[in-house]
């Protein structure tokens, strides 16, 4: 199943740390397929408030999403990006084409 590294990333210092983490992290990804879906494009606000730069990368499934996140190449630039940023990480399963809306009663 599709599973996707999602970030709430806030206080970004856009310094030298942060371009070189941008320049380093597609050869991270590329390894497990991954893939930018969302990064960061401001949104439209329809309802509500939201703080900070969304980024939501694709893997086509989890042992992809948790290997790119644990393998040394990405641990090494991790640094720059967690001293020059505020937010939350997280791995987090998609759902497929036939999910609705009440699949989630079952789960509870």
């Amino acid at each position: 199943m599709t599973h996707y590294a999602i970030a709430n990333l806030q206080n970004v210092n856009l310094g030298p740390d942060i371009a070189e983490y941008l320049a380093r992290i597609d050869a991270t990804l590329a390894p497990y397929d991954g893939h930018f879906i969302i990064h960061g494009n401001q949104p439209e606000y329809v309802e509500g408030e939201w703080a900070g730069a969304l980024i939501v990368i694709e893997f086509p499934d989890e042992a992809s999403a948790r290997g790119w996140y644990e393998s040394p190449a990405y641990q090494e630039i991790l640094p720059l990006r967690t001293n020059n940023s505020d937010g939350v990480t997280m791995l987090l399963e998609g759902v497929d084409r036939s999910h609705r809306a009440t699949d989630v009663l079952a789960r509870s």
